[in-house]
């Protein structure tokens, strides 16, 4: 368990807790709890194909070239993700506490299915139950209990993923939804308050159907994919750092995050697996766990290396590293790239490196070194006259954009997907 405690522990410079930054192949970096304060389808071949036709060589011989091999066509109805969080850290509870996360689920369907993930250690569920919810994080609806191969519950090792049996449970896009579930143990979580209307009460209230009262807890907590069987279609997921997961400052609401305002123009899922301060090496350590274990993706958006500028050199690693992401990425999903955002100052290694190494790595993108579709974030986030700028009213710290820097960021994404046919 020695690679957990690495990886838990690794902060670089972006994102909106105070942790210790730290290179991102630092030894056991020490974790510091953050205050309260902070935190389409594919094309479906033709039933009959047809034979090639005849290729005429040089010498008027002929050859029949064999048809391609047949794809196989996706199912009608399946399930898909409408919400993803990937939790990198962990939250432990020693006596019984019921959580209720507010999510939201960009996907319509007739049955769920909910994968909880454990912390750095054992989690016991006793109970979980799913209700529409308000913005509150009051309940529309009846609590519907959910169950785990036949039992109400589930106990697992550390770091382990567990998935609820199917629910009957209809849903429409972009509905939010209260799940709510009682436990006890280490718990998965995200480093920042992203989901308002979300509570943590010590005791036993997964089937309250009133408030649930308690405390606000606004961190994304033990819930890491929420699946909705519905006709199968387009599923984004957007890959990154704090930028990503809609770090803005203390308290953030993860429906004003650039992936969530793509998702709302187009109608289709865009699932977050942004992680607040990683970089490519614990983006590629985590890979299995955190993205290629969410089911019925079929595109893949990167916006990834703003923590690992500061080294001297640091651009030709990055090149290698986005290389190696996209090459494992592209059996499971469409890649597409950004170029990196302004960085108008840095925490981490000398700002002259940064920016040198900012503009030929986006370079190097826009040249097609990925061979990845790229989408040029940068060129609609940066000053004329100073591209290491943000434009005004598009950034926050100098490092972060603003709620209306991450809408001029989806319109960009949409724009360019659309003008490239996609959707």
């Amino acid at each position: 368990m020695r690679m957990w405690r690495t990886w838990l522990g690794v902060l670089a410079c972006v994102g909106g807790a105070q942790w210790a930054c730290a290179p991102s192949n630092a030894e056991d970096p020490v974790w510091e709890e953050p205050s309260q304060e902070q935190d389409e389808t594919s094309n479906a071949p033709d039933a009959s194909v047809e034979v090639a036709p005849p290729l005429v060589l040089n010498d008027e011989g002929q050859v029949r070239t064999a048809p391609p091999p047949a794809q196989p066509t996706p199912p009608a109805v399946s399930f898909q993700p409408g919400f993803h969080q990937a939790l990198r850290w962990s939250y432990s509870v020693s006596s019984v506490t019921t959580f209720r996360m507010r999510v939201p689920v960009a996907r319509a369907g007739e049955r769920i299915q909910v994968t909880f993930r454990a912390g750095d250690g054992a989690l016991t569920l006793q109970r979980a139950t799913v209700a529409r919810a308000g913005a509150d994080g009051s309940l529309v609806s009846t609590p519907v209990a959910l169950s785990f191969e036949g039992k109400p519950g589930f106990a697992a090792g550390a770091r382990a993923l567990v998935t609820s049996d199917p629910l009957a449970f209809p849903v429409t896009f972009r509905d939010d939804l209260a799940i709510t579930f009682e436990v006890r143990g280490a718990l998965a979580a995200s480093a920042i308050n992203a989901f308002p209307g979300s509570f943590a009460r010590v005791g036993t209230h997964s089937q309250a159907s009133e408030a649930l009262g308690g405390e606000a807890f606004e961190r994304s907590v033990g819930v890491a994919t929420v699946d909705v069987e519905g006709p199968t279609g387009r599923a984004f997921l957007a890959m990154g750092d704090s930028i990503t997961e809609g770090y803005v400052d203390l308290r953030n609401d993860t429906r004003n995050a650039w992936p969530a305002l793509v998702e709302s123009q187009l109608g289709v899922p865009v699932v977050n697996a942004g992680v607040s301060g990683q970089g490519f090496y614990d983006a590629l350590m985590l890979l299995d766990d955190e993205v290629l274990a969410v089911k019925g993706i079929t595109d893949c958006l990167v916006l990834l290396g703003t923590n690992d500028l500061g080294d001297a050199g640091a651009e030709e690693q990055m090149e290698t590293r986005m290389l190696l992401l996209v090459q494992r990425l592209e059996p499971f999903c469409h890649v597409w790239v950004s170029t990196l955002l302004p960085k108008e100052k840095t925490n981490y290694g000398a700002y002259e490196y940064v920016k040198s190494q900012r503009l030929s790595f986006n370079a190097w993108l826009r040249a097609g070194g990925t061979g990845a579709e790229v989408i040029d974030l940068e060129s609609v986030m940066r000053r004329t006259g100073n591209v290491h700028l943000y434009l005004e009213g598009l950034g926050v710290d100098g490092i972060h954009p603003s709620t209306d820097g991450h809408r001029v960021m989806a319109t960009e994404v949409v724009r360019t997907l659309r003008e490239r046919g996609q959707l």
